[in-house]
This record gives C-alpha cells, sequence and structure tokens, in this order.
C-alpha cells in the first residue's frame, strides 16, 4: 500500500510541510505512504485522554494478523510526523511490533489540527457523554464555532449540543459516575433538572441505591423540587423551607464551607452550623464572622 517512505523523502525535504508551496509538498500531500512508526508522535491536543488497553490488545491481534487495513493520517512537522487520526492504531500497531504503518499525508495547520481531532472524536462510537460534551465545549471555545457551525459540522441538533454540554454544569462525582456507565445521560438531565446541588446529592443517592431508570429519575426529581416548595421533606419527617435553602446556599457560596440550617416545624427558631474540615476553614469562617 503506497510507497516506501524512503523513495519520498530526502534530507532536503525533512522540514515542516505547511503549504503547497513548501519543498516535498507535492510528493507527500495526499499520498498513502509507509512512516516509520519510530517518526511518527500522537498530537498533544488529541481529545481522546483512555485508550482501553483490552480493546488495544485485541487491535493489535488484528493488526498482527490482516495488518493495518485503514491508514492514519498525519501532518509533516520537520523531519517527523503528527498524528491527524488514528492514534488507537498507531498505538496498536506498535503493540503488534510493526515498525512501519501506512499513513495518508495531510496539509493542516494547528487549528485545522484541532478542529479535526475533535470532529473525529465525536464521531466515534464508544465516546461516553462526558467526553462528548468536553469536545463539543473545545470545539465552541478553542476553535471559536457557534452552536449553529458545530451543529452543522457534526450533524447534531443544537439542542443535542446544549443538552450535552450542560452535563459539564453537574458535579465531579457525577460526571464520573456517568463516564462509568453507573447513571446514563438521561439521569444526568433528570439531576440538572434540580438547581440546588443538596437535592441533586440526594437524588444521586436514590439513584444509586434503588438502581433507578431515568422515568423514575424524572419522577423522583419532581417529587424533590415539590417537597420543597410545600415545605415538606420527601419522607414528610421534616419540614424544608424555601427562604432557609437560600440563605444556606448564599453562606455556604460565601464561606466555601458547608452549611446547614436546623430549624423548628414552624420555621420561626432554629441554629445554623458551619462545618468546617481543618484549621484552615476555620480560619476562613472566622475571618468573614469579624
Amino acid at each position: 500500500m503506497g510507497r516506501g517512505l524512503g523513495a519520498i523523502l530526502t534530507s532536503e525535504s525533512r522540514v515542516s510541510v505547511h503549504s503547497v508551496t513548501d519543498k516535498g509538498a507535492e510528493s507527500l500531500v495526499g499520498n498513502i505512504i509507509e512512516v516509520p512508526i519510530e517518526d511518527i508522535y500522537p498530537n498533544a491536543s488529541q481529545p481522546r485522554s483512555y485508550f482501553d488497553p483490552k480493546a488495544l490488545e485485541e487491535l493489535a491481534q488484528s493488526i498482527k494478523n490482516l495488518g493495518v487495513i485503514q491508514p492514519i493520517t498525519l501532518r509533516k512537522e520537520k523531519d517527523k510526523f503528527e498524528i491527524i487520526s488514528g492514534e488507537r492504531r498507531y498505538r496498536a500497531s506498535k503493540l503488534a511490533g510493526l515498525t512501519s504503518v501506512p499513513a495518508y499525508i495531510r496539509l493542516v495547520n494547528d487549528q485545522e489540527l484541532l478542529e479535526m481531532a475533535l470532529v473525529e472524536n465525536i464521531q466515534r462510537e464508544d465516546l461516553d457523554a462526558i467526553e462528548v460534551a468536553l469536545t463539543y465545549q473545545r470545539l465552541l471555545e478553542e476553535i471559536g464555532m457557534t452552536q449553529e457551525d458545530l451543529s452543522k459540522r457534526v450533524g447534531k441538533e443544537r439542542s443535542t449540543i446544549t443538552n450535552s454540554i450542560r452535563l459539564l454544569k453537574l458535579p465531579p462525582d457525577m460526571q464520573e459516575a456517568i463516564r462509568t456507565s453507573q447513571i446514563s445521560a438521561g439521569h444526568g438531565r433528570a439531576l440538572l433538572s434540580l438547581e440546588d446541588e443538596i437535592l441533586q446529592k440526594k437524588l444521586f443517592s436514590l439513584i444509586l441505591s434503588k438502581k433507578l431508570n431515568v422515568r423514575q429519575t424524572e419522577k423522583a426529581a419532581n417529587d424533590l423540587r415539590k417537597s420543597v416548595e410545600e415545605g415538606t421533606s420527601v419522607s414528610g419527617t421534616q419540614k424544608v423551607f424555601v427562604h432557609h435553602e437560600k440563605i444556606r446556599k448564599n453562606l455556604s457560596d460565601l464561606m466555601s464551607v458547608g452549611v446547614q440550617i436546623k430549624s423548628s416545624a414552624d420555621g420561626k427558631k432554629g441554629k445554623i452550623v458551619l462545618d468546617f474540615k481543618n484549621e484552615k476553614e476555620l480560619e476562613q469562617i472566622l475571618s468573614h464572622i469579624q
């Protein structure tokens, strides 16, 4: 498949190729050539951060038997080649003991390289919902796309992209639960329907302990919202006053510590508990009081 690299690269052409007028562009760009693995390096902006070891071993075995069926895509940087797409095939080829891989050489600048890597990442079937959301966010922030442009580029509805990115507003433990398939993106959206983080944590615990499906989770979220609006907890044993909850959240945000408000049944008296984990947090509380 393609010509050997030695037949194309000369010492004169061992420079970066970023435009059609650069030396070596005519021979390299648009061609499929065999590139030594030692001359290839991954894209530092590669959006994919995790490669399943077992899946890599399986692909490596397939490559040993059949070779690399689909060439990876590279761009030339001085005397090396940077991966645009195909890092998984590159890693598996190294595991399989290959010394070179077939590669398609493209002409791209740094921004195009990042955009191509990100867009290709979204098309993968094994992505978790948080990884998809992070990729959308990078395309919007680092490439400067609008949601409308992004919608056209990846073939997704704008609402799909918006809902995906919203998952990044979840606390880290809930995002991690989505990444590890403990809960689904549907569960995540139900959690986001509760604006208060304490209610989110209550619902999250319910999902895990009772193994709620998405429909059950949505119902539980509605029940929690109603309990706050009506001033009662889900169990009906303790009142939750909306204005107390707002005060608690404001205090917690101001002092950056855990805050509890424990009130009487009618909400007319009670106490505020400020939680601290160490001396530094205690000093922080005291400085605010002073």
